[in-house]
């Protein structure tokens, strides 16, 4: 039974679920304790079952946590999915916004104006909304503007187990000096 509960607990959940919320929600639930190992064993039979049985569906680590996503396999399947759900699709604005975001966390949006060059306010507004970014503090600067940080969920939504994946800057611009070096030769 308590591989069934597990299940249903990271199913049910909207993002990845960490180790120590399976462990709240079993225990609240089943007023038992259950142990890392018993808990752990049942995570990697439930991993084993998705795998032997060959379905679309698999149970990865990702964020810190577990989840339930479809196999690469079935990525274009998917990719159409995605592409009729366009309005969940994200600006050229929004993704600038993210990426300074990212890599600049901690950030304050006057911070992001300035980098930008433009109002962000309805951008930052709209990230709010989608949840790929969270107010995470106050600066201790006048007025004490809000900060803003990526999401758990922002992990996420790109597929990613945590914000030490994303590109190094470095890497991004030795990609795009290649991509410029070959358009002039």
């Amino acid at each position: 039974m308590l591989v069934q509960y597990i299940e249903a607990l990271i199913f049910a959940s909207d993002a990845s679920l960490r180790f120590e919320e399976i462990l709240i929600c079993l225990h609240g639930a089943l007023e038992q304790d259950f142990t890392d190992a018993e808990v752990k064993e049942a995570i990697a039979q439930i991993k084993h079952r998705y795998n032997e049985q060959n379905s679309a569906l698999e149970l990865v680590e990702i964020a810190g946590g577990y989840q339930f996503l479809t196999r690469k396999s079935m990525q274009s399947v998917v990719n159409q999915l995605h592409i009729q759900k366009s309005k969940k699709k994200l600006s050229q604005s929004a993704l600038e916004t993210l990426a300074i975001i990212a890599y600049r966390q901690p950030i304050t949006k006057l911070e992001v104006e300035q980098i930008r060059g433009v109002n962000c306010d309805y951008t930052m507004q709209k990230l709010l909304e989608k949840d790929l970014i969270s107010i995470s503090g106050k600066a201790d600067g006048p007025g004490r503007p809000l900060l803003y940080s990526l999401s758990q969920y922002f992990l996420d939504y790109f597929g990613i187990a945590s914000i030490a994946d994303l590109p190094q800057l470095k890497d991004v611009e030795d990609s795009n000096q290649i991509e410029i070096g070959n358009k002039i030769d």
